[in-house]
């Protein structure tokens, strides 16, 4: 065994697995086995060309040498990103532990407790310092927050607004640079219509249904918003607050100033800058919009013993159910910085977090005490952490600052903002003082016992308390805040425990040495507007990730800006809608969409502005061509996109792809890939081969991203020639193309940091190594399926009756009986596994998916847990059975009595390899419908525990 080759410890079957897997299948070879799986005219004729693979070893030092070509400056940007200190009980034992880095979206929630309870701590940080009532578990960053809080606010108008088509937005003009950025890709295509001013002297009319202010202000000035926000609804417009969640420790909530929304970042709460990502952002509003928030939602319910349990809440992932309907395309949520942005909370507790703030806030005062004395001009009256001074020339400035390694945020000519942070020290301060006074050419003086000092008027200073539950008051040492994340890991299933086979998710291995560059300060510590010599480090490994990927799909250009795989499908319909308007066919809205289509794909074109037309799927699963060629021809001269998944939602290489891709063209339409499955493409096909124009690629599935327990997640779009001019910009960071679309995302290359998983995935595994996992992957499902369909139907296949890297088991069958799909991912707990995706692309099924990195073991102890499912299933009768019972908590097996026909060993060793690992679930089964009739989002309030 080569003990060099990354290949083979990614890879799970050993060379003796392989060839038993090929007996059972029922072919010769691997080789076999592909040609019968894909179709021989979409196949690639040549080898990637990518460099030889690295070893772990030699990997390690080139990541190593490229990070320090990053410079690490102190930075005073701001901007939303700031410099933070991550405590190391976080940093050891949640953002370097696999049993929270690849867990899954907790949507099987009586294996998700840990994280469950972890998120609901999250929420309640938010509510309580934004003064609203309901958050979500987060989203992607800032900019986007706003922008769903925007079409949030936009489909809750009234009747009265709506028949009025009141369809105006106020944006201050104070706003992040990047959000407004935002909020002009996400308006035009919906038609809202975008209001730039001043808040204190705009006119609001009827005519406009909200509007968005930033707190503090994007140069650090903070207003008293209380007085507007009550003017904005007399005439029924909503208001959105865009806040510094740490500022909000001192500082006057938006809840306490009347506004509808608050949104924001939490990566001040510990999260590194990771040159923009990934960090999570929230959002919190009203119970008037509990049906139309955004994203997830963690609540309180019961479990099937009326004990307490936490699931996600109201219409979570609801694109899935409404399509078309839905008002978000939203997938992906930022759950490991949520995790970690709560835990910050817990550790440091109320009066830390306060502690924190007054900090900052009195280096602030320090510093503007300061310019006073050099005698220097500063304007902001008030505010939290940011000065705005005026300068005699921010040129010389700004090549004085960078010669001690000090970044500044340079406004024009003669002005500067300078925002401290958590890591700001006296000395810092000092240097600050030193350099602005060379610049100035005037006496620099040292700082002497500076008290601790608050500037901020009564008005806007906070009064009320938060944090006040307890969690928030126990775990302030070292060893009990370890214990209680050690508690909460061992309620939750994850890739440390067992094999995670959803269908369409690919679980696979993330190996530690692709992770560990995200340790590093060189890294995870860079400021994304710093200059471009200051990142010379990211933007190699950006540029060349970019060309990898360029060379994987076959096309000419990639966006790296997409953080999620659904703000991927977004961005790539805004560059064919770009395309279209740019050869004056901006009429073409029409956007064909397979009835099998992820239900994020219907979402993402009505966002984009683009009207959805079904087709039909036919019975073996495929696009049903004919119709497919009827409603293109019928829509030729609207035609903008088709979205396809390839292969298909049902885990199947259509052998009729290319003849699909070709009616669109012949039509006038591009085609839109869906990147979901391309786990079974690359190295053996890719998406410009079947005749796509654009793809996503789910970094977070194919491309060894953690999912993180649902996030982070990335999805560049790549692009042929003809598109690559309108990839989107930045505001600050130049990108894009030379016809760009504006920003999809906050940050210039979305989720950067992460992207060095996905680059060291690459160079690790090589242009051989990459194929050789998808053969494998290809490999691992059809051996499954060959195990499985001697019990259950498996519903689709190929021409050839090979599946691609997921197969679909029904248990339609089975209702009959009185058994539910849920029933068995319930029982596969039992067993100690995470059930595959339930009832989706097909009611009453389950999506599987075992991944390149399992080997035959694994696959066979999952294989069997399903067999003795199967058998449970046959001998079931009434109610009382292990499958209606499932899961069985360890407190079941262990009280007196045990009301069951069953025997306690069935219930929890059925099989024998489950004794030797075995895994509890801490609740029984939820009840959802409880849950949403009750909805709690967030911990008890701290009179609950207040003795009567």
């Amino acid at each position: 065994m080569r003990t060099d080759s990354f290949v083979l410890r990614h890879l799970g079957p050993s060379r003796n697995e392989v060839t038993e897997m090929l007996d059972s299948i029922g072919v010769s070879s691997l080789d076999e086995l592909i040609y019968n799986t894909i179709p021989d005219d979409i196949r690639l004729k040549k080898n990637l060309n990518l460099p030889e693979a690295m070893s772990e070893n030699e990997f390690a030092s080139h990541i190593q040498k490229l990070g320090n070509l990053n410079k690490q400056f102190k930075s005073y940007i701001g901007l939303g990103y700031h410099p933070t200190t991550l405590p190391a009980v976080i940093q050891r034992n949640i953002f370097e532990n696999p049993s929270w880095y690849t867990s899954y979206t907790p949507y099987q929630a009586e294996i998700s407790q840990g994280r469950l309870e972890a998120l609901l701590n999250y929420q309640t940080v938010i509510t309580d310092l934004t003064g609203l009532p309901l958050a979500n578990s987060s989203l992607l960053d800032e900019g986007t927050a706003a922008a769903e809080a925007m079409i949030m606010l936009y489909n809750g108008r009234s009747r009265g607004q709506k028949k009025n088509g009141s369809n105006k937005f106020f944006v201050s003009e104070e706003i992040l640079p990047q959000t407004k950025d935002i909020l002009m890709t996400r308006a035009e295509p919906l038609g809202i219509e975008l209001v730039y001013g001043d808040h204190r002297n705009i006119e609001l009319s009827e005519d406009f249904y909200a509007c968005i202010l930033q707190y503090p202000s994007r140069d650090g000035m903070i207003f008293d918003y209380t007085e507007f926000i009550e003017k904005a609804h007399q005439i029924e417009i909503r208001s959105i607050v865009a806040a510094d969640i740490l500022s909000l420790a001192i500082l006057k909530s938006p809840g306490e100033m009347g506004a509808d929304v608050a949104v924001g970042t939490t990566q001040r709460f510990g999260i590194p800058l990771g040159f923009g990502g990934p960090h999570a952002a929230y959002f919190a509003t009203t119970e008037d919009f509990k049906r139309l928030v955004p994203g997830r939602i963690i609540g309180v319910t019961v479990d099937a013993d009326g004990n307490r349990a936490l699931r996600m809440a109201l219409q979570t992932r609801e694109q899935h159910i409404k399509r078309e309907r839905a008002t978000s395309n939203i997938c992906t949520a930022q759950v490991l910085l949520a995790v970690m942005a709560g835990m910050y909370a817990v550790y440091h507790g109320g009066e830390g977090i306060k502690y924190i703030a007054r900090q900052i806030h009195s280096l602030a005062n320090i510093l503007d005490q300061a310019l006073l004395k050099l005698g220097l001009e500063q304007d902001n009256k008030a505010f939290f952490d940011t000065l705005k001074i005026k300068v005699s020339n921010a040129d010389k400035l700004k090549d004085l600052a960078e010669e001690q390694e000090v970044n500044f945020n340079y406004l024009d000519e003669t002005t500067i903002t300078i925002s401290i942070n958590e890591t700001t020290t006296d000395a810092d301060i000092e240097q600050i003082i030193d350099i602005l006074a060379q610049a100035e050419n005037l006496y620099s003086f040292k700082i002497k016992d500076c008290p601790v000092s608050l500037s901020i008027p009564d008005s806007l200073k906070r009064k009320s308390n938060f944090l006040t539950h307890e969690v928030f008051h126990k775990y302030h040492s070292e060893t009990e805040m370890m214990r209680y994340i050690k508690r909460l890991e061992r309620k939750d299933i994850s890739l440390a425990d067992s094999m995670i086979s959803l269908g369409s998710c690919t679980m696979k291995l993330n190996a530690a040495t692709e992770m560990l560059p995200l340790s590093m300060s060189n890294w995870n510590s860079i400021h994304p507007f710093v200059p471009v010599n200051q990142a010379k480090g990211y933007h190699l490994m950006l540029k060349e990730l970019e060309s990898q990927l360029n060379e994987i799909t076959g096309f000419t250009a990639t966006s790296l800006q997409p953080n999620s795989g659904a703000q991927g499908e977004y961005a790539g319909l805004m560059v064919i809608r770009a395309f279209h308007n740019s050869n004056k066919e901006g009429h073409r809205n029409i956007c064909l969409i397979p009835a099998s289509a992820h239900g994020t794909n219907p979402a993402s074109a009505v966002m984009a502005g683009m009207k959805v037309v079904v087709t039909k799927t036919s019975d073996s699963g495929n696009i049903d061509l004919e119709d497919l060629r009827e409603k293109a021809i019928l829509h030729r001269d609207n035609l903008a996109a088709l979205m396809v998944t390839y292969p298909s939602t049902h885990g199947v290489f259509e052998s009729e792809i290319r003849e699909i891709t070709r009616i669109i063209h012949e039509n006038g339409g591009q085609v839109y890939m869906d990147g979901a499955n391309m786990n079974a493409q690359v190295g053996l096909t890719n998406p410009a081969k079947i005749g796509a124009d654009v793809c996503h690629l789910n970094l977070h599935k194919t491309f060894a991203i953690p999912h993180g327990g649902g996030g982070p997640g990335v999805g560049p779009i790549c692009v042929a020639e003809h598109l690559a001019e309108f990839l989107p910009s930045n505001p600050i960071v130049k990108t894009g193309g030379t016809k760009a679309i504006s920003a999809i995302s906050a940050a210039p290359f979305g989720s950067a940091m992460v992207d060095l998983i996905s680059y060291s995935y690459i160079k690790m595994l090589g242009a051989r190594g990459l194929t050789e996992s998808t053969v494998t992957a290809i490999l691992n499902a059809n051996y499954l399926k060959s195990r499985l369909e001697k019990h259950y139907k498996i519903l689709y296949a190929g021409e050839k009756g090979f599946a691609a890297h997921e197969m679909i088991v029904d248990f339609r069958e089975f209702k009959a009986k009185g058994i539910e799909v849920t029933d068995i991912a319930k029982r596969l707990m039992d067993f100690g596994f995470h059930a595959p995706t339930v009832s989706f692309p097909v009611a009453g099924t389950l999506m599987i998916e075992p991944t390149e990195s399992e080997n035959k073991q694994e696959i066979d102890r999952f294989a069997d847990a399903l067999i003795q499912i199967k058998k449970e299933i046959d001998e079931y009768h009434d109610g009382d059975s292990v499958l209606k019972n499932a899961p069985h908590t360890q407190s079941m097996l262990t009280a007196d009595e045990w009301p069951y026909d069953y025997s306690r060993k069935e219930a929890a060793f059925a099989l024998d390899f489950v004794s030797q690992n075995k895994y509890w679930p801490t609740v029984r089964r939820v009840n959802e419908a409880y849950g949403d009739r009750h909805l709690v989002c967030s911990c008890n309030p701290i009179e609950d525990y207040i003795e009567q």
